[in-house]
């Protein structure tokens, strides 16, 4: 199966990479020193005991709520498996979402629902990718679907706004949790998930049908650090950079005719006035993400990069609208 997603490819890393959602002010120190100090000669503790009370801790939930994953695209996985073991047939997603909501759907054989209250597994993401914004529907879903998991991958680099669900919905639905794009560190592999307030049972039954030692060494020191104030801190005084960054990229878009569509996170969708040549800008170090896959072509999704990535692309862009001129 074809996985299209940002990031580097076959070329390897593009110098100027454009089509990750990751914090560009990254890496984190402090998460990196402990990835790179992670002592991988043992195996860690199969339950994760430490791991997950800190997490629950961070959260101020009960620790049997927390579900540990390889990673956000192993626990999409591993809910779809466990929704269609419980009986369930029917997915919903927003049209405009990550590809392997879908995927998972589609090997489990759920049919697409098009009513959320149809579903028996239901997924929400917030500020969503590709858009970056809010999902409308985001309340009607949680509060109608079986299961809903929402997927808080980008909450930690929302600009602006908050959550359309307040703490009371969100305690009702599953949350997803994905550190490594904040931090800076998307190499390495590592989620978790929020049970809902009263599915200790389901959380259970979702730890149950995880693989043995689901998270490696550097999983572990990843999450880890992820909670320490030192983490939180060097994270909250990266995102006045990110929105000035941010802002720097739209006005220069704009001024090239481009037309930007809102977000309220790190990145956001934008259409070019005319057809780009990305193998041309790819041979100039830099990657785009087309969002055709995500069903919405014609655009691309770019995130905030610092001055010498903009310098780069503004430059790339005009060559190729002097050539077409």
């Amino acid at each position: 199966m074809n996985r299209t997603h940002g990031g580097p490819d076959a070329l390897g890393v593009a110098a100027w990479d454009f089509s990750t959602n990751a914090n560009a002010c990254g890496p984190c120190p402090t998460a990196r020193a402990a990835v790179q100090g992670a002592d991988a000669r043992h195996y860690a503790d199969p339950a994760y005991t430490s791991l997950r009370e800190a997490i629950a801790a961070f959260h101020a939930v009960d620790a049997g709520r927390i579900v540990l994953a390889g990673s956000a695209s192993e626990f999409i996985g591993r809910i779809t498996a466990w929704v269609a073991r419980e009986g369930g047939r029917r997915a919903w997603w927003p049209a405009l979402a990550y590809g392997d909501y879908a995927q998972a759907a589609q090997a489990w054989r759920f049919e697409r629902t098009r009513e959320p209250a149809q579903a028996d597994l239901a997924w929400l993401c917030e500020p969503a990718s590709p858009l970056g914004a809010a999902d409308p529907l985001a309340q009607a879903v949680a509060g109608s679907a079986l299961q809903v998991v929402l997927d808080r991958a980008y909450e930690p680099l929302r600009l602006r706004g908050v959550c359309s669900l307040d703490p009371v919905a969100q305690n009702r639905v599953w949350q997803l949790w994905t550190p490594n794009k904040a931090l800076g560190l998307t190499g390495v592999r590592g989620a978790y998930a929020i049970a809902p307030e009263h599915a200790l049972a389901e959380a259970r039954a979702l730890d149950q049908l995880a693989p043995s030692w689901p998270l490696g060494a550097h999983a572990v020191a990843l999450l880890d650090a992820w909670l320490s104030c030192a983490s939180q801190d060097w994270l909250a005084q990266s995102l006045p950079t990110l929105r000035q960054w941010k802002q720097n990229l739209t006005a220069m878009l704009s001024d090239l005719g481009w037309t930007v569509l809102p977000s309220d996170a790190n990145f956001f969708c934008a259409a070019p006035p005319q057809a780009l040549h990305l193998p041309a800008l790819r041979a100039h170090g830099i990657k785009l993400r087309d969002t055709t896959s995500f069903g919405l072509p014609g655009h691309f999704r770019l995130s905030a990069q610092p001055p010498e990535a903009l310098h780069a692309l503004h430059h790339a862009l005009l060559a190729q609208r002097e050539r077409v001129a």
